[in-house]
């Protein structure tokens, strides 16, 4: 979080780029697509998981942007550019993204922020999400949909950020994909086969 909002301030555009500087987790995405289309989409759901929450101290709230406005900056470790576009920013704030990796790869997606929910475990800000990914060929092409929930929670003299929810994962070469994220940020991916050979990792993203 100490990047995604740092000291000297940032605006939610600006903190949405920042959070989707998690690109090193789609450094051999070019590789798999080639030699296991599977195991790539299982990458890609696990970028889209992490690149759609935070985690951390909630340090402050970042600033608001008027709808329109556009920031671009490059992931340090990877010189990947991100891209982000405010869309609206009224009664619910929504986003589109580009993402261009070094490899020739690139994503696109969007989220919508629909408000806020208040719950017993915090305040919650619910955002429907897509992601798409066409490597650097055009050959293989992956897509995620589903809901990521941001989830602002009481802490031991703190409050802090995390997240959960669920994407939905498929491909062109026919591989379907379920990812379930808590809010320990404990990942759960399962993905099928066209053959129905069942693929299942768990993983850690915070």
């Amino acid at each position: 979080m100490r990047y995604e909002t740092p000291p000297q301030g940032i605006s939610i555009t600006g903190y949405i780029v920042r959070r989707m500087h998690k690109t090193r987790l789609m450094e051999d995405i070019e590789d798999l697509c080639i030699d296991d289309p599977q195991l790539a989409l299982s990458r890609f759901g696990v970028y889209a998981a992490a690149a759609g929450t935070s985690w951390g101290p909630a340090l402050y709230q970042p600033r608001f942007d008027r709808p329109g406005t556009l920031i671009t900056e490059k992931d340090p470790e990877t010189g990947a550019v991100v891209t982000v576009k405010q869309l609206e920013g009224k009664q619910h704030y929504a986003f589109s993204y580009e993402v261009q990796f070094p490899g020739g790869g690139r994503l696109v997606g969007s989220e919508k922020i629909l408000g806020t929910t208040v719950g017993f475990r915090g305040l919650g800000m619910p955002a429907p999400s897509r992601f798409e990914f066409t490597n650097a060929t055009g050959l293989y092409q992956a897509n995620a949909t589903g809901i990521l929930h941001s989830e602002l929670a009481p802490g031991l003299g703190q409050w802090k950020i995390r997240g959960y929810g669920e994407l939905q994962l498929t491909d062109n070469h026919g591989n379907l994909g379920s990812l379930k994220l808590d809010r320990e940020g404990h990942l759960t991916l399962q993905i099928q086969a066209p053959s129905g050979e069942t693929h299942t990792q768990k993983t850690k993203i915070q």
